[in-house]
């Protein structure tokens, strides 16, 4: 811990969190508190001695408040090197700063304002407090920094000392990130509003370590979860069990498959069931219960470590089911509370109850020297279903080639999803041939002892070949829903006429690599 000296402390916050405590302490400790306008004036409500910057400086505010703290009295006594700059302090009557408490104008908070005008936002772009901070993490080595509230209460604690070395390093990094994070809100919110193109010219972002996980997909392998800087805890990211050991890294891969899945299948109570990334069942039913068991019907053996994501509470009822198996992971938007004391029967095993978050719009991927982006393929509606065979679908087969549809796309390609009665019945996964995959939904319906007979066949792009069409009549399936589009639409057609087959068009593939 470094001994104060002369010591001043300048404060300019809009976020006014702790605020008064932290100058109360100050105060108290003989810090000399500089401000400015409404941080002043609260500081001064509060009955705690406080200098205007603009006595400080004997330079007015100017231009409605834009112009205060840009002044060499101000930048001066915060950058001054102790011991290397003192004569230049003394030639120009500088008091050196010892403690800058600044955060910045609620840019993000502002744009996010459904009606917020180009005007207010350009008003909102903090100008003196990024300086101030950048020259006071610049300078850490003799300044401390402090950008958020939630570091005051450590401030406080070490009064009269300030913290050492190690802790203003740590400060000025936070700070330095907070100032980026800043700019980054900024030029997002203008490219947006000035570029017609549907992704950005320039991505942003600023990602704080929320927790370290024991390794990634492999053991050798550090891995973390990381949150957007300034959004509020969120969905899987923002989450914590409510029992059980902690997520690991590919707990936490098949979990997002598994809630985004779940909550795409529509009002119905629903159930997926998700393994290494892909579903080993999805379905929907009358009541969790009856979708539960549907799904778990597809494929029993690999639903055994699995993950299972619900799109309804859940109660004492089926979690008591639930605990007959071993899954790893259970997710659900409530459980009760009778079902939660049924679930602590298995103390390892992992309930996550995600609060609502906002999906990203952009989805990011790293490859060799840089990053694919792509926007997220976040358009569940069901389309509109063009028939291009001479059998007509029937209302009960519409629906099944519907939900086969929502549950492709959640299947790695080649991807082929066999359904019936509102529930998978066998599902194919990343294939190098769409035909194989075919084959490996049906022999994973054999094994399970379900029938095709009767089944819808979903595929993820269009048929090249009729020969998945060949290899699902003979297991009786009945209409098929795929993209179109392939040079063979017209072979593949053929084929379902000659077994009449119904088929629909999407127009819209659904690739998941």
């Amino acid at each position: 811990m470094k001994q104060a000296g002369k010591r001043s402390a300048l404060i300019s916050v809009s976020d006014k969190t702790g605020l008064i405590e932290l100058a109360r302490a100050l105060n108290e400790h003989d810090f000399q508190i500089l401000s400015t306008g409404g941080t002043a004036r609260t500081i001064e409500e509060a009955g705690i001695a406080v200098t205007e910057v603009s006595e400080h400086t004997g330079f007015p505010e100017i231009m409605a408040g834009r112009v205060k703290t840009l002044h060499p009295k101000i930048h001066g006594g915060i950058l001054a090197r102790r011991g290397v700059d003192d004569e230049v302090l003394v030639e120009h009557d500088i008091a050196p700063i010892d403690l800058i408490i600044v955060n910045l104008y609620p840019f993000a908070a502002t744009v996010a304002r459904p009606d917020c005008r180009l005007d207010e936002a350009i008003e909102q772009i903090d100008i003196g407090g990024p300086a101030m901070l950048r020259a006071a993490a610049k300078n850490h080595a003799d300044v401390c920094v402090l950008c958020d509230p939630q570091d005051y209460n450590g401030i406080i604690d070490g009064l009269p000392l300030l913290p050492d070395h190690p802790e203003r390093q740590r400060l000025a990094i936070k700070a330095f990130a907070h100032t980026a994070a800043y700019d980054g809100q900024i030029s997002q919110y203008l490219a947006s509003k000035t570029e017609q193109a549907p992704l950005p010219s320039v991505i942003n972002l600023q990602l704080d370590l929320a927790a370290s996980l024991r390794y990634g997909e492999n053991p050798h392998q550090a891995a973390g979860v990381y949150r957007e800087r300034g959004r509020d805890p969120s969905g899987l990211a923002g989450t914590e069990p409510l029992q059980g050991k902690a997520l690991s890294y590919n707990n936490l891969l098949d979990a997002d498959a598994a809630w985004s899945g779940v909550q795409s299948l529509g009002n119905q109570p629903a159930c997926v069931i998700i393994k290494h990334t892909n579903p080993s069942g999805a379905a929907v039913g009358n009541e969790l219960t009856d979708a539960w068991h549907k799904a778990l019907a597809c494929d029993p053996t690999s639903a055994f470590g699995g993950i299972v994501a619900f799109n309804r509470e859940l109660d004492e009822a089926l979690a008591g089911q639930l605990v007959e198996r071993f899954l790893e992971v259970i997710i659900a938007p409530s459980v009760s509370d009778a079902a939660l004391a049924r679930l602590a029967d298995k103390p390892r095993l992992r309930v996550i109850t995600p609060p609502p978050g906002k999906e990203s719009e952009l989805e990011l991927r790293a490859i060799d020297g840089g990053w694919l982006v792509q926007q997220t393929d976040d358009d569940w509606q069901t389309p509109d279903l063009k028939v291009v065979t001479e059998r007509q679908p029937s209302e009960r087969e519409r629906a099944d080639l519907r939900f086969a549809w929502q549950v492709v796309r959640m299947v790695r390609s080649n991807a082929i999803v066999y359904a019936n009665d509102g529930a998978t019945i066998g599902i194919g996964a990343g294939q190098m041939s769409r035909v194989d995959s075919a084959r490996i939904g049906a022999l994973k319906a054999e094994d399970a002892g379900l029938s095709l007979n009767g089944a819808a066949m979903a595929s993820d792009a269009f048929f090249p070949f009729a020969d998945s069409i060949e290899a699902a009549a003979e297991r009786g399936v009945r209409a098929v829903i795929q993209p179109g589009g392939s040079m063979r639409d017209k072979e593949v057609i053929e084929a379902c006429n000659t077994h009449d087959i119904a088929m629909v068009f999407t127009g819209k593939r659904h690739f998941r690599h």
